[in-house]
């Protein structure tokens, strides 16, 4: 992506989420799917080339629901706020309600960032797994299930041939490019909550959200 001059601010795009040209009109046609337009609680990562997806979810009416990046503190949730302004990180943490886990309502429709996709759903993100994570702590929840969709916008450079998967990733059931929809058909469930086995007490102590829930519900003495 830098290579090609397709990555967009901030760069270099090494070590996170990467922006690129093409992200608003990816989330533009991503607001034109029967699955956003009904939902009504939509969550949505924190990264820079979902910004746009977060202006639309506000300026659509719809609530929405935002993670701390690096799950360093509560969730954010959103509505009735200034769409361009909530929609970046400074303005979601100004603009947003600070909530706890009992406090998330049910979501909709979840919205991932992505480094790299195949056509069949697999993901890669940054590799520090946070969106599995919270992807986790709902469905433990039961804020979502198996047909709560997942959906991701990238640059179609971002889509290739194969990607290894671990029974806690998320596969992704549609893929929004800046020119196209694809509807994945993923060969594998939706994890079902935490798997502590992979869970590492580093992991853990670095997450304070996570520690914090796993206190809360017993998990972690």
């Amino acid at each position: 992506m830098e290579e090609t001059n397709i990555a967009s601010f901030p760069r270099p795009v090494f070590g996170r989420i990467p922006n690129f040209k093409g992200s608003e009109k990816a989330a533009e046609l991503l607001s034109t799917l029967p699955e956003f337009k009904k939902a009504e609680v939509v969550k949505v990562n924190p990264d820079s080339p979902q910004r746009k997806v977060r202006e639309l979810v506000l300026s659509a009416g719809k609530k929405l629901l935002v993670p701390t990046p690096r799950l360093k503190g509560e969730f954010f949730l959103l509505y009735n706020v200034n769409p361009k302004l909530a929609s970046t990180i400074s303005g979601f943490t100004k603009l947003g309600k600070r909530i706890s886990y009992k406090e998330i309502p049910p979501v909709d429709f979840i919205v991932v960032g992505s480094v790299a996709i195949t056509r069949s759903g697999d993901r890669v993100g940054k590799g520090e797994g946070y969106s599995e994570l919270e992807y986790a702590i709902l469905r433990e929840l039961g804020k979502v299930n198996e047909k709560t969709p997942v959906a991701t916008t990238v640059h179609s450079i971002q889509i290739v041939d194969e990607i290894p998967s671990q029974p806690f990733d998320v596969p992704v059931d549609i893929i929004v490019t800046e020119k196209e929809i694809i509807r994945t058909k993923p060969n594998r469930e939706k994890p079902k909550g935490i798997y502590m086995e992979y869970l590492t007490k580093e992991k853990i102590e670095e997450t304070p959200y996570l520690k914090y829930y796993l206190m809360e519900t017993g998990r972690l003495k």
